[in-house]
């Protein structure tokens, strides 16, 4: 690792590329060698740059970037990256971590926030805010959701009925509800709209605004 801490950044809005650019060049011990707006061109800096921390930011308009994780690490297993998210959704963080990034942050951070995390993961190990970290220890042992389930709820945010889901799905209504009772006792709520409104805010279901 060179003197300065070298890094890529990969994140589709223009205005935080700009935060973190200055942010970057206000700390002599920490470098921005490259930035893509897409994931595409993010993962071709990657290759060719070799950085030290790749921060990646969560979401782009066609994919969420912790598909991609895999093939970062299965380029360079020991990449040191940082996930960039809108908020903590601790279903989100729990995959990005399980894939493998060492920290997770959001876009509210402040620049002294970031400056460590960029130097914490540089140095091999975990950033993960205490207001994130909390978030995952208040849902640490509820069973996961199985794909059938994840995909029942993501047509509850939705705004389907059973009825629309079953036809979806074609099964029959009572298996719907079967399902929904499921989920609500998985993730610890007793309604379709706390379902709804619980699997956004923990980031259950992907909602692109």
């Amino acid at each position: 690792m060179s003197s300065a801490i070298d890094f890529i950044l990969v994140e589709s809005q223009p205005l935080i590329r700009l935060a973190i650019r200055t942010v970057a060049t206000n700390d002599e011990h920490i470098r921005l060698i490259g930035e893509a707006d897409n994931g595409e061109d993010g993962f071709r800096l990657f290759e060719d740059l070799n950085p030290d921390v790749t921060i990646l930011g969560l979401r782009f308009p066609d994919h969420c970037t912790i598909d991609d994780l895999d093939k970062y690490f299965a380029e360079r297993p020991k990449a040191r990256v940082i996930v960039l998210a809108e908020h903590a959704g601790d279903a989100e963080i729990a995959r990005a971590l399980k894939k493998g990034a060492l920290g997770y942050i959001c876009k509210d951070i402040s620049p002294g926030e970031l400056v460590d995390a960029i130097k914490t993961v540089a140095a091999g190990r975990k950033y993960i805010p205490d207001e994130i970290a909390q978030i995952l220890s208040e849902n640490i042992g509820q069973e996961e959701l199985t794909p059938t389930e994840s995909n029942v709820l993501r047509m509850i945010v939705g705004g389907m009925s059973n009825k629309e889901i079953a036809f979806a799905l074609d099964i029959s209504e009572n298996t719907v509800k079967s399902h929904n009772q499921n989920i609500f006792g998985k993730i610890g709520v007793s309604d379709r709209t706390s379902a709804a409104t619980t699997a956004i805010r923990r980031g259950l279901v992907r909602v692109d605004l």
